[in-house]
């Protein structure tokens, strides 16, 4: 049998990347304050539990064989200033909402995975940036410095890392709480829409599926089945996800489960590696190889077939459906020529993935006026190719992944409600990248599912 870091003890599991190239890395300016920081983490309790991470990957499986569908969606970048409850459940409600609406439509189970508790760093093309105080360090998300352009707030401070374990620990309580308390209970659908939402065209067409969902509800209730003791109806299955950016700060999180002695990164249930940290030899490939965890690999279009089927070869030499999840970002221009060849590889190497759709990264453009935005139908262009080349080469189109806000945010163009560019800067919000509003993902959904159905994908 290949051997694997989950095999080993917890020192390599945990530690082996360091002995690698590192892109992205941290440079701690108090390297005894960030160690100390990272035991503290290390005493603490696990965020997310192996158990539930198992249960992923069985469906995960699910979406290799073309079973289920999958959605990730959350903020582009997570702020330590927003952990609100009212907040956290509008975020969950567009998600159940997108995932009614692609049931619905394509007939299979939607696996949800909130991009969330946890997003609190991202990547950067440059590690410093011009600011009207002169060259300071570039912002790189809470987890690591603030967003202020001053010297004390862009100094990379270890002490957020227990910021965001602590952060994350409060939001997945809450989060556990809305999944299994009632609020996403099928009664419920109306209730899941936000007024602003509910006044679009978007929002009218997804309360004429509400009513649809009523009158099946009442149906079985007048068939004499007790509708109150079905748990698929009355909760569901929630999982959490971020990029796997920090390692610092997931070494520190990596637990063995006294269930299978094998390791797992317990910050999240899925963790992916970034376009940026992909390096077959690097670090981030490194640890998330020693790890049990579903694990994520953007691929944009300069990975090549071979570059990605070695990255495969790596990270899942085992052939597990479940375990590697492709994420293809390749812009809405590149994905028709850049695509196929890099399925068709990994088809013929015989690894399972999950293949998603990641329309947002490629579709970044910076308007006349210097502000960050993408163009709804660019990225439903981008989605739209991907499920049909996915379907064409033979691999099921396992899912979609996406930077969205329940907030009646200005940060992408277009949609049913039609947000001009004149419109961005009338509430731009977004600490990074520019996300899709509760209508352009309600949007979204309905048009993805419309396409899955017209492809005949079904479970």
């Amino acid at each position: 049998m290949t051997e694997t870091l989950t095999d080993r003890p917890l020192p390599d599991a945990a530690e082996a990347w360091r002995s690698r190239p590192i892109e992205q890395a941290v440079a701690w300016p108090d390297a005894g304050l960030a160690r100390q920081q990272m035991e503290v983490l290390r005493g603490l309790p696990p965020l997310v539990f192996a158990g539930e991470t198992r249960n992923l990957h069985d469906r995960l499986a699910q979406a290799a064989a073309g079973e289920a569908f999958v959605l990730i969606a959350g903020d582009c970048a997570e702020s330590f200033d927003v952990l609100r409850a009212d907040r956290i459940r509008d975020q969950l409600a567009i998600i159940l909402q997108m995932s009614l609406i692609l049931t619905h439509g394509s007939g299979m189970p939607v696996v949800k995975i909130g991009r969330m508790a946890g997003q609190f760093a991202k990547p950067r093309s440059s590690m410093v940036e011009e600011t009207p105080d002169g060259v300071l360090p570039s912002f790189r998300g809470h987890l690591i410095n603030s967003e202020f352009a001053d010297s004390v707030s862009r100094t990379p401070d270890p002490r957020r890392l227990v910021q965001g374990y602590n952060y994350s620990a409060s939001m997945l309580n809450l989060v556990r709480a809305f999944t299994t308390g009632g609020f996403a209970s099928l009664s419920r659908v109306h209730a899941w829409n936000q007024d602003f939402v509910a006044h679009s065209p978007a929002g009218h067409r997804y309360e004429l599926l509400a009513q649809d969902i009523d009158r099946a509800v009442r149906f079985m209730r007048a068939c004499g089945l007790e509708l109150e003791h079905e748990r698929a109806l009355q909760q569901t299955e929630f999982f959490t996800a971020h990029e796997a950016l920090v390692l610092d700060y997931e070494s520190a999180l990596t637990r063995m489960d006294s269930i299978t002695s094998r390791w797992y990164g317990c910050s999240a249930h899925l963790l992916w590696i970034g376009e940026r940290t992909r390096q077959v030899d690097g670090a981030h490939v490194e640890f998330a190889r020693g790890i049990s965890n579903p694990i994520g690999v953007k691929v944009s279009a300069s990975c090549t077939p071979e570059e990605l089927v070695e990255l495969c070869g790596r990270l899942d030499p085992q052939r597990t459906p479940g375990r590697l999840v492709l994420m293809a970002r390749m812009g809405a221009e590149r994905v028709e020529d850049a695509l196929p060849g890099l399925v068709a590889a990994v088809r013929r190497e015989g690894h399972p993935v999950v293949w998603m759709s990641d329309p947002m990264h490629g579709n970044t453009r910076t308007t006349d006026s210097g502000i960050k935005t993408r163009d709804f139908d660019t990225v439903i262009t981008e989605l739209l190719s991907f499920l049909t080349i996915t379907h064409a080469e033979g691999v099921p189109p396992g899912g979609v992944h996406l930077e969205l806000t329940p907030e009646d945010v200005t940060e992408c163009t277009g949609g049913s409600w039609a947000t001009s560019e004149d419109a961005l800067t009338r509430d731009y919000r977004s600490l990074c990248d520019p996300r899709l509003n509760g209508t352009q993902a309600l949007d979204l959904a309905f048009i993805a599912a419309e396409h899955l159905r017209s492809l005949g994908v079904s479970s």
